[in-house]
């Protein structure tokens, strides 16, 4: 008999289906010659700090660091896993051949084997290694099973993030809970969820701290087209009046007329990332929301495996294409035109080179019934965006004129749609943004040397803070270790040093929220005061480095293709935790000065949703809200608020254009001032 281990029972209902195991027991199916039995995800983990010692029990300053002379792997203590995992277990001691089933990727790897260590296997392994779950997928992946030793790398990478994460979360929560928490207070600190508070933290201090200036921006309308001054943004309105005196009586010069006919090719295919980002953007779903919505999908048959970080296809796959595109019947009004003719193969959907374990996220080309609408939506993204690699390019026409009165120069450019190409496939997508398909202004023939009069005109503009992060930008920035990278190539390059794997930074998002470090305001993300007073005690480029977090990942891939020693990085992770540990034992812990403006004596102290008194006990009930009017104040709003009876930042509330500050009134309340 053979052995297999699926993750989730409805894989395990799917492979016994397609094997002929018919017989329903008690954990498990049999028939044909098999056993096919499933995990519900993690059945073991790594051993908690207190049961390998005693002296771990308890948190105190003196037994840190931990560090385990041998890490060891433990079943969850739930009464329904361990007796899934002994059902398991019986099997392995029966079976002469182990075929790990476990999900294509690096967790579903470490999972299986956790559980075939604790259950003592000594069987032969082999590995099913799939890309969908239909019928057809499952037959070919068992008819080219491999040796399980040839993921044992896979395994070792798994193995070393989790103990990473162990050593890390661990002690340093102990650490900067011990050093710093206030009492009941437990302060959460992980290798990749404090890096992701900080670059969250440092924006919103940003934001906070950001004063908007004036400026003007020197604008003139010929023959209906708006053109703008080459100066860019003129910082004194005496200046910008200057140049309106300068120009309004001389006639504007027309001094070039371009017109160049350019090529739009269409967009990537989705890898989990940029999937996750474009269903924030479009249709306002969490990573959460869309990774467990794809994740049903894969599991329906549907799509390939979803938690890849590739936007390209395998050439084995081209062979493919056209079956995949007849059988997508819904979108044959899409399809109808690629019939007949050679699928378009280009090198921006299919490279080899560039595909590791899994390719990018497509349709099966199974009927999608029965799933639910924002299963349709999900899906409907992936299948129009397959569909449009096979179009033909978007053929566009650019047009820049560039324009003088007297010595100040002008520049106005336009764009227009010549042949939609990949487009169509878009033209009735319910989903798209608003402006995606929006044309730059439409450009009359100009000819160079031709002359007019014209409108000019001093636009008056605010200079704005940066931008809140929303989960697709900041999905984007964990992708690139917080650098802003926009073009696609330079993306994909940066993928091996981003922080957290596409599989996991959805749940790093949420746990931080859980936490109460960060909170949404609609697609906003907002750090909390409780975040940005962790990060601000944190000193340590090791903890909260986005940058030196991405090298890290970088290794554990490394370690995953062999190139990199397991046992030089778990050195490297010893050494690590007991610096971190010896430094922060001796941070000095910083109170905050501010001095109380209502009774004189006591100091403002941090509450859970508030500042207020030290002398509160004698009767002095000064109290500052961390949120006012939806705005959230900064520790830098308080102080200048007390010391300074108002606050440096302005605001714009609701609707209104106004800027308005928040002012402290001698009674000790705050207000809101328009300038």
């Amino acid at each position: 008999m053979k052995l297999c281990i699926a993750e989730k029972p409805s894989v395990a209902k799917d492979i016994a289906h397609v094997l002929g195991a018919k017989n329903r027991m008690d954990g498990y199916y049999e028939g044909n010659g098999y056993y096919v039995s499933w995990t519900f995800g993690h059945l073991c983990g790594l051993t908690e700090p207190q049961e390998y010692t005693d002296k771990w029990k308890y948190w105190d300053l003196n037994t840190l660091p931990m560090i385990p002379a041998k890490f060891s792997i433990k079943v969850k203590d739930d009464k329904g896993v361990q007796k899934q995992f002994n059902t398991i277990k019986h099997l392995v001691s029966k079976c002469e051949e182990v075929i790990n089933c476990g999900d294509a990727g690096q967790e579903g790897e470490l999972i299986q084997r956790w559980v075939l260590a604790k259950a003592q296997s000594t069987k032969p392994l082999k590995r099913l290694w799939i890309s969908s779950l239909t019928e057809e997928a499952i037959k070919e992946g068992f008819q080219k099973l491999e040796e399980g030793s040839k993921y044992d790398n896979l395994y070792a990478a798994g193995s070393a993030r989790a103990i990473g994460d162990w050593l890390l979360g661990m002690n340093a929560t102990r650490l900067f809970t011990i050093r710093f928490g206030k009492k009941g207070q437990v302060l959460s600190v992980g290798r990749v969820q404090t890096p992701t508070l900080a670059m969250i933290v440092k924006r919103q201090l940003e934001i906070d701290n950001f004063i908007s200036t004036k400026y003007w921006e020197l604008k003139t309308v010929y023959r209906d087209v708006l053109f703008s001054s080459t100066k860019g943004k003129i910082s004194k309105v005496e200046k910008g009046k200057e140049f309106i005196q300068k120009i309004e009586n001389n006639e504007f010069e027309v001094v070039s007329y371009t017109q160049k006919q350019g090529k739009e090719q269409p967009p990537r295919l989705f890898d989990l990332t940029s999937l996750q980002v474009e269903s924030n953007k479009k249709i306002g779903l969490s990573a959460e929301q869309t990774l467990n919505t794809i994740q049903n999908l894969y599991e329906k048959k549907l799509v390939t495996y979803p938690r890849v970080d590739t936007t390209y296809l395998s050439d084995d796959i081209y062979p493919k294409i056209p079956g995949i595109l007849n059988k997508l019947t819904h979108y044959s009004r899409f399809t109808e035109a690629l019939r007949g003719s050679k699928i378009r193969k280009s090198k921006k959907v299919f490279d080899n080179k560039k595909v590791t374990d899994h390719h990018a996220i497509i349709p099966t080309g199974e009927n999608p019934s029965g799933i639910t609408p924002q299963e349709q939506k999900i899906y409907d993204m992936i299948t129009r965006r397959f569909i449009s690699v096979f179009y033909p390019d978007c053929t566009v026409s650019n047009t820049t004129v560039l324009g003088k009165v007297d010595d100040v120069d002008f520049k106005a450019t336009g764009r227009q749609i010549l042949e939609k190409g990949w487009r169509v496939v878009f033209e009735d997508d319910k989903n798209k943004d608003a402006d995606e398909d929006k044309k730059e202004q439409l450009m009359p023939t100009f000819e160079k040397g031709e002359k007019g009069e014209h409108q000019p005109q001093l636009q008056e503009k605010d200079t704005r803070p940066p931008s809140y992060y929303t989960e697709g930008t900041l999905l984007r920035a964990m992708e690139s270790a917080g650098k802003q990278v926009d073009d696609d190539e330079l993306r994909d390059l940066m993928k091996e040093n981003g922080i957290g794997r596409p599989s996991t930074r959805a749940n790093i998002i949420e746990t931080i929220a859980r936490r109460n470090y960060i909170k949404k305001e609609k697609k906003r993300i907002v750090a909390t005061q409780t975040g940005i007073h962790l990060i601000s005690l944190i000193n340590n480029d090791i903890l909260k480095s986005a940058e030196l977090t991405g090298q890290w990942e970088r290794k554990l891939r490394d370690i995953e293709k062999g190139e990199y020693d397991v046992k030089e990085f778990k050195k490297e992770l010893f050494e690590m935790v007991n610096l971190l540990v010896h430094e922060v034992k001796h941070q000095p812990v910083e109170k905050m000065p501010t001095i109380c403006p209502k009774c004189n004596k006591g100091t403002i102290l941090r509450g859970k949703a508030a500042w207020g008194c030290s002398d509160w006990s004698n009767g002095c009930k000064f109290t500052l809200p961390f949120m006012f009017k939806n705005i959230q104040l900064s520790s830098r709003d308080m102080e200048n608020l007390i010391s300074e009876k108002k606050s440096r930042n302005r605001y714009r509330i609701g609707k209104s254009e106004e800027l308005q500050y928040l002012v402290m009134t001698d009674k000790f309340k705050v207000v809101l001032l328009k300038e």
